[in-house]
């Protein structure tokens, strides 16, 4: 994956869980796949495969080739002898015959490189294009990469956020150096506290005014516009899609750079990876 392929893609964890929204979220979907956003990452954790499922509804209407789907394989299931079911189960439930990308969902008790094999049986026979992981910190990465075939790893999936951001101290820098794509999934933070912090930012409220924006929306264009990184907002209604959508607009300057990091410091220790 380059850069220039996407910018922006839409995270699906908690839709499908629930029947009475769900023609909210179908629409919601379907309104991201006309408007701009081709990008689709789900897991078969996500309801219990209910998020695959409805995505694989949303992908009757839109041609197979228009659409980089994404979905993630349980560690448990990462082993050469359960990634093959785990990965049909996904494509079933969605409704297509390959992935674009698949994503080990974190670090588990599978052996690497018995993952790693398995993903690349997965890719030399059509099932998935390409592979990657998620939660991975700059250890399990530098452990990824002296396995063999481990290098061909895409990308890694990872909490990332204007409020988060301690993967920017050796996680990004050694990502960027190894050309591993980053994807930034809660980039609108992943809790209420978060949220509530960010969006009363007197800093950030005074630069969204500047850009006629919202706080939101300056969140997603300080990720988008980095080099090598994917924004995975998940939004359940057109009108949040369609704002998530304007962030790719905005044009963060200099001045705004910095006035973001004098409000939210960028690390300057090592920190755990913050996961959900």
């Amino acid at each position: 994956m380059k850069r220039s392929d996407f910018q922006l893609g839409m995270g699906t964890w908690k839709m499908g869980e629930n029947q009475k929204p769900y023609q909210e979220e179908y629409e919601a979907l379907s309104f991201a796949l006309k408007n701009g956003i081709a990008m689709l990452d789900t897991a078969e954790m996500y309801g219990n495969g209910n998020s695959e499922l409805l995505i694989g509804d949303v992908l009757k209407s839109f041609p197979r080739e228009s659409v980089f789907l994404v979905s993630k394989v349980y560690p448990h299931n990462a082993s050469r002898s359960k990634m093959r079911t785990a990965c049909e189960n996904s494509l079933k439930r969605l409704g297509t015959s390959y992935l674009d990308l698949y994503l080990l969902h974190w670090p588990g008790d599978v052996p690497l490189e018995e993952t790693v094999s398995a993903f690349e049986e997965l890719k030399q026979e059509g099932l998935i294009r390409s592979w990657g992981v998620s939660n991975f910190d700059t250890v399990d990465m530098k452990e990824l990469w002296n396995v063999p075939g481990g290098s061909n790893c895409a990308v890694n999936q990872v909490l990332y956020h204007i409020a988060s951001r301690g993967v920017e101290y050796d996680l990004v820098p050694w990502m960027r150096e190894h050309q591993v794509t980053l994807m930034a999934y809660c980039p609108l933070a992943h809790s209420d506290a978060y949220r509530r912090n960010i969006t009363e930012n007197p800093v950030l409220k005074q630069i969204a005014e500047n850009h006629n924006a919202s706080v939101y929306q300056i969140m997603l264009a300080f990720l988008v516009h980095q080099e090598n990184t994917v924004a995975l907002p998940k939004a359940s209604s057109q009108k949040h899609i369609a704002e998530n959508l304007e962030s790719l607009k905005i044009k963060l300057t200099e001045e705004d750079l910095r006035k973001i990091d004098e409000a939210f410091p960028p690390p300057t220790t090592k920190t755990e990876l913050d996961m959900l």
